[in-house]
């Protein structure tokens, strides 16, 4: 669970590029512990965000707190708690993954055992250690995209910053990947995450900001969004014996919404149908009915951000 401590915070964040207003307006927090995922189309403003967070762009409008310093393009105490890790890659690609993040540990003035000791962790943290001697010419494009994130982590920042790190990788590097970023934020790191990809925002992040056109659509966890716009689950009961009655049964669940009998089963709508789903086959099994198979669909981010927006996530 994410911790209470607020380790950023942006307020009214505001960007233009002459006539075209990138980021109009946007304002989020991330705790200690608590992965946040900017999830948007490509050109929603998810890049230009970062960039003034980080303070490598200077904004029009609005407020950076890092770990409750203030942030601007100048700050210096603030940006050493930021590790962020670029769309681009930045690793010298004559030097081994082991030499790549000693020289970068060098410029976060680490040194002797310290620096020795971070970077045989990291290279385990980014499933790197069998490779740690090996060019980094002769790697993968995931595994570049991993050491890549390695790098950013060097220092033990308090705040890490991902600009889509799965962006052109094989599925089985994204995999690594991701399963480097989930294990993050057991050791009390705010993670901000950017991403178009719908799947890896809810695999990876306790809340998600929709972003679009420069705005904050809505934010709040995956359960949470799709109870804002209207969204339930649908279960489907493959079935035998007294059909009808299971569906009179299910009337006194407030969480069921809607029930009925078809096909050979009974088809629902329900809130949460994770957490009341013993309740509900408890409820028909006690009606007469046999159970034989059980297919829950849950709504997801997808369609939260066709609500929202009125088009598809990669429109």
């Amino acid at each position: 669970m994410a911790g209470s401590t607020l380790v950023l915070e942006c307020r009214d964040l505001k960007k233009s590029f002459g006539d075209n207003a990138a980021v109009k307006g946007v304002a989020f927090h991330i705790a200690e512990g608590e992965t946040y995922g900017l999830l948007g189309p490509n050109g929603a403003g998810k890049t230009t965000t970062i960039s003034m967070v980080t303070g490598l762009l200077e904004r029009d409008g609005g407020e950076v707190f890092v770990d409750g310093k203030p942030l601007t393009t100048t700050s210096v105490d603030a940006k050493r708690e930021i590790g962020l890790v670029p769309q681009d890659l930045a690793i010298y690609p004559d030097l081994t993954a082991r030499e790549n993040l000693i020289f970068f540990g060098k410029l976060y003035e680490m040194s002797g055992s310290d620096l020795k000791n971070r970077v045989a962790g990291v290279l385990e943290i980014i499933g790197l250690a069998e490779r740690a001697d090996d060019r980094t010419d002769e790697f993968s494009g995931g595994m570049k995209r991993r050491l890549n994130i390695g790098i950013g982590l060097l220092h033990k920042p308090r705040l890490l910053l991902l600009d889509e790190p799965t962006v052109g990788v094989d599925p089985q590097s994204r995999n690594a990947i991701l399963e480097s970023v989930e294990h993050l934020s057991d050791e009390g790191m705010a993670v901000l995450y950017t991403t178009h990809y719908m799947e890896e925002a809810e695999r990876l992040c306790d809340r998600v900001g929709i972003i679009d056109l420069g705005l904050i659509k809505a934010e709040g966890t995956r359960r949470e969004l799709v109870q804002m716009v209207g969204q339930h689950d649908r279960v489907r009961l493959q079935a035998s014996g007294s059909l009808e009655a299971g569906v009179e049964a299910l009337a006194s669940l407030p969480v069921v919404k809607k029930a009925s009998v078809r096909d050979g089963g009974i088809e629902m709508v329900v809130d949460d149908a994770g957490q009341w789903l013993a309740a509900i086959l408890g409820k028909v099994s006690g009606a007469g009915v046999t159970i034989t198979s059980v297919d829950v669909d849950e709504p997801n981010l997808e369609s939260v951000f066709l609500h929202l927006t009125g088009r598809a996530l990669r429109d």
